[in-house]
């Protein structure tokens, strides 16, 4: 594959090849410029032929390509547009995500045995091999792993790639921070432990190798803060994951690294990636909300720790490393705990408590979390500890939230640490019911401790035994637990003959007491008892009182080396900010002039430059040469640049202008020559498509033939059905027509008697009205009376309207009571209609037995009520088809019978009409 002296060349060409579905020659055709010497002056080409590369790389998953193409062009851009490296590498790595999200979504069931290898860089196994060779078919199962497990190792070495590229370059030190936190989330999301390990390597060794090459062309500076910043926050983020993976080791290695970055720079970092005290310290917009919650978080993190000491029974071996691991802990957290010879804890639970009491930590918690801490340390009674710390666990679990003072810091959420303090809770009342009881039932122990089950609260107490904390056994066929004590059976051993003597000791006081005993020796003997023992209790209590002094002692001096320290701190703290604001202040004039002197070299080279290349087109053309003895200034060779330029844009202008019309003669020469070619072929193809047509018609001829013979034998078929078919749909419509029927007559009977009740309830009202416009009427003429009469008659008046207003009360409130009467009365009758709606929508069997015959429920039915008058719309047609007479007398409530008879009438044709003519259709 030869190389193309213009970028555009390359471009056009892999384009056209990629058209035609040759991805591969494509790719090659690109690398091949990419790693040629031509592709050495950066352009918007160049840019557009990588965004090209990259995505061809993606699609046929060619790491090692895209790397080798990277690193080419970085070092083109490094110098003139680093942004455009930075887009490429943001481009390649979303397509590499995209495509990685694509084959998760489509094989989500089988997502988790798909990632279920244990080195994304590792090739196909010896049994992946056989096995798909062996089996014949491949199940979705397998073809999910083929489809996912690809493309998350190629994202895997797109963030590894990436890294390469990225590693010591002080231009894109965000975007490799960037890329590092997304190669973390990627091993968090989906569990990577081998390349998590693997990450955290490259990271440490992308700043060792920092710090072995420092005369090295772009290398970051560590002193600047936000280079600083940035490692710190990728360290920091590799901490939190290294946790939440529970890979303990790598998370120490973490710790570590960030000590080693802070000693290297010797630089306090942010308070918000650090401890309590450095944010009470150097966090100024710290307030107490935050403060409080920080607290909190810092006492509860104490006092989830075990209770006990896991390295009961260890070796001396054990022991000694385990001290240099908390020594070493303790070193990288500056955790000051005062070393004493006889103390082999070094960074405990106790000693962690004490130095958060010391520091003032406790101040600045929660009530709950004080109070809390109280209970949990400070004992309390075994049956009423559940009881005090249940409420306050579920207030401090409602606790937590973003800080608003520490943007950077993330939530902190105090439920976090609620399940390991229920279970310092359960260890903590074990421990004092073992101290109260011998035994206990189980029930009672399950009750005492709401937060677990029995079952748990046992494995947590077998736990507790193992290390020493308890002494306790559980009987479940006594239903009952024992508490004992803690020193095992071969520990009591040690001190055999010094309890028998105390026992033989106080058998010899029990057979001769000492008021039985006369002699002056015996009255000696036990006088110097007291005095032996009155001078042990002197010495007790003087030694006690020496104790006191000599704690008050250490405690005064540690106050004054406290404060001494804070003020050599503060101090120190004075002299580092004048020296950084000297250094920064030298920085700034040292970079003033930089840049000054870089102008002026770049003004004399482009001087030197425009010079030459003056004087090289002054010999192609044929002109005098500039001497060298002239002097000419930089505006007018950028002039003389600019004057020639313009020529050659001239001539270059008038070239195209040739070519062009050149080109056009060729192409109207080229479609002369073609145009008969073209009838030609066309005439062909009429008559081809002609033969083509001719054969189909005739085949579906054929085809239309076949069908209608067997639609006529299934019509024939079909025929001998028919006869059964019109019976059996004569059956089903006079069913329907019964049925209709009988509906339509009981739904005009439920119309009837709504409209009578509807009617009443109108005349009543009407009256009611009546009766209250002349109430109305009669009130405002006593009042126009009234109005006329003397002034002391005023509260005879007010009475009266009183008793007024309550007599219409209460015939408002009957009203209302009757309302709701015929309301009651309107609800039951409907009730009863449906019921008999339901009835009706029964099965003929099970209607036969509880319904009078079809004929005398329709006479029932169609026979009006004596004295009440049935309207024209709701008279139906009889079985002979005939019409029911009107009643001759009308309803009184309706106020007249002629006006009535010519409302009914008017309501359009009579419904036996349309019935009949619904029966013929």
């Amino acid at each position: 594959m030869g190389t193309f002296a213009r970028p555009e060349n390359a471009l056009k060409r892999a384009e056209e090849l990629i058209n035609v579905e040759q991805k591969q020659e494509a790719l090659e055709t690109l690398h091949s410029f990419i790693t040629s010497r031509r592709h050495r002056a950066w352009t918007r080409t160049h840019e557009r032929i990588m965004f090209k590369y990259v995505e061809l790389c993606v699609d046929m998953r060619r790491g090692r390509h895209a790397k080798d193409g990277l690193i080419q062009y970085r070092g083109i851009c490094q110098q003139v547009n680093i942004t455009s490296l930075e887009e490429v590498i943001k481009h390649f790595m979303q397509l590499s995500t995209e495509k990685a999200e694509v084959a998760r979504n489509q094989a989500a069931e089988a997502l988790e045995e798909a990632l279920n290898v244990d080195d994304l860089e590792a090739d196909k196994r010896p049994e992946d091999l056989m096995l798909s060779y062996v089996s014949g078919e491949k199940g979705k199962d397998r073809s999910d792993r083929e489809l996912v497990t690809p493309w998350f190792k190629f994202l895997w070495e797109t963030y590894r790639t990436v890294l390469e590229v990225l590693r010591n370059n002080s231009r894109l030190e965000a975007l490799y921070a960037m890329t590092a936190h997304r190669a973390f989330q990627f091993c968090k999301q989906y569990k990577r432990t081998t390349e998590f390990r693997r990450l955290c390597e490259i990271i440490r060794n992308h700043l060792a190798n920092l710090n072995k090459y420092k005369d090295q062309r772009d290398r970051p500076d560590l002193s600047a803060p936000e280079s600083l910043q940035l490692y710190l926050d990728t360290r920091f983020e590799q901490l939190k994951v290294a946790t939440e993976l529970e890979l303990w080791q790598e998370a120490f290695r973490s710790i570590e690294d960030i000590h080693g970055l802070m000693c290297m720079v010797k630089k306090t970092p942010k308070p918000s990636l650090m401890l309590f005290s450095l944010q009470k310290s150097f966090n100024k917009k710290l307030n107490q909300k935050d403060l409080q919650l920080i607290a909190s978080s810092v006492v509860l993190a104490a006092l989830s720790v075990p209770p006990y000491d896991s390295s009961y029974g260890a070796s001396h071996v054990e022991l000694e490393n385990e001290k240099e691991r908390s020594s070493r802990v303790a070193n990288l957290i500056a955790f000051d705990v005062e070393p004493k010879p006889e103390n082999r804890e070094v960074l405990s639970r106790s000693s962690l408590l004490l130095d958060l009491v010391a520091k003032g930590v406790m101040n600045c918690v929660t009530q709950e979390v004080k109070d809390l801490y109280h209970i949990l340390e400070n004992g309390s009674l075994p049956l009423d500890l559940a009881l005090k710390v249940q409420p306050l666990l579920t207030k401090i679990s409602k606790v937590g939230g973003k800080l608003s003072s520490a943007s950077s810091v993330p939530e902190v959420q105090l439920s976090q640490y609620v399940p390991s303090l229920e279970k310092l809770a359960a260890l903590r009342l074990l421990q004092q019911v073992s101290l109260v009881y011998q035994s206990m039932n189980i029930d009672n122990v399950s009750k005492i401790i709401p937060f677990f089950d029995f079952p748990t609260v046992e494995k947590i107490s077998a736990d507790a035994v193992k290390n020493n904390f308890l002494a306790m056994k559980v009987d479940y066929r006594k239903g009952a637990v024992f508490f004992g004590k803690k020193s095992l059976e071969s520990e009591g051993l040690r001190d055999h003959l010094s309890t028998f003597v105390e026992s033989i000791s106080k058998a010899r006081l029990m057979i001769y007491p000492p008021a039985k005993r006369d002699s002056k020796l015996g009255g000696t003997l036990t006088d110097l008892v007291d005095v032996v023992e009155k001078e042990h209790k002197r010495l007790l209590a003087r030694k006690s009182i020496i104790e006191k002094r000599k704690e008050e002692q250490e405690r005064q001096l540690l106050e004054m080396e406290r404060e001494e320290e804070a003020k050599r701190q503060k101090l120190q703290k004075i002299t580092q900010e004048a020296e950084q604001k000297r250094l920064a202040n030298e920085f700034e004039q040292m970079k003033h002039q930089r840049l000054l002197k870089e102008i002026e070299d770049r003004e004399r080279e482009e001087a030197q430059a425009l010079l030459k290349e003056a004087e090289k087109h002054s010999k192609k053309k044929g002109k005098r040469p500039i001497l060298e003895g002239e002097k000419l200034t930089k505006e007018a060779l950028v002039e003389l640049a600019r004057s020639e330029q313009l020529r050659e844009k001239q001539e270059m202008e008038k070239r195209l202008l040739k070519l062009g019309k050149n080109m056009d003669y060729l192409e109207r020469a080229k479609r002369e020559e073609s145009t008969p070619l073209i009838e030609a072929a066309f005439q062909r193809r009429l008559v081809e498509e002609e033969a083509l047509h001719e054969l189909e018609q005739k085949r579906e001829i054929d085809v239309s033939r076949q069908r209608h013979a067997g639609d006529l034998e299934e019509k024939r078929r079909f025929g001998r059905m028919l006869e059964n078919k019109n019976i059996f749909q004569e059956r089903v419509l006079n069913r329907r027509r019964a049925e209709h029927h009988r509906r339509r007559e009981e739904r005009e009977e439920s119309l009837k008697q709504i409209i009578q009740s509807r009617k009443q309830e109108r005349e009543t009202k009407r009256k009611w009205i009546f009766f209250l416009r002349s109430e109305e009427e009669r009130q405002k003429r006593l009042r126009e009376e009234e109005e006329a009469r003397k002034l002391e008659e005023m509260e005879r008046r007010k009475k009266e309207e009183a008793e007024r207003k309550a007599k219409l009360d209460e015939i408002a409130e009957k009203q209302r009571q009757r309302e709701r009467e015929l309301d009651e009365k309107e609800r039951q009758r409907k009730e009863e209609i449906l019921g008999r709606s339901l009835a009706a929508s029964l099965p003929p069997a099970s209607r036969a037995t509880e319904q009078p015959p079809a004929p005398a429920a329709a006479a029932a039915a169609a026979a009006p009520a004596a004295g009440k008058y049935v309207p024209r719309f709701k008279r139906v047609a009889g079985d002979g088809g005939g019409q029911v007479p009107p009643p001759a007398q009308t309803d009184k409530m309706s106020g007249g019978g002629s006006k009535a008879d010519d409302r009914w009438r008017a309501s359009g044709p009579p419904r036996s009409s349309w019935s009949s003519t619904r029966d013929r259709r």
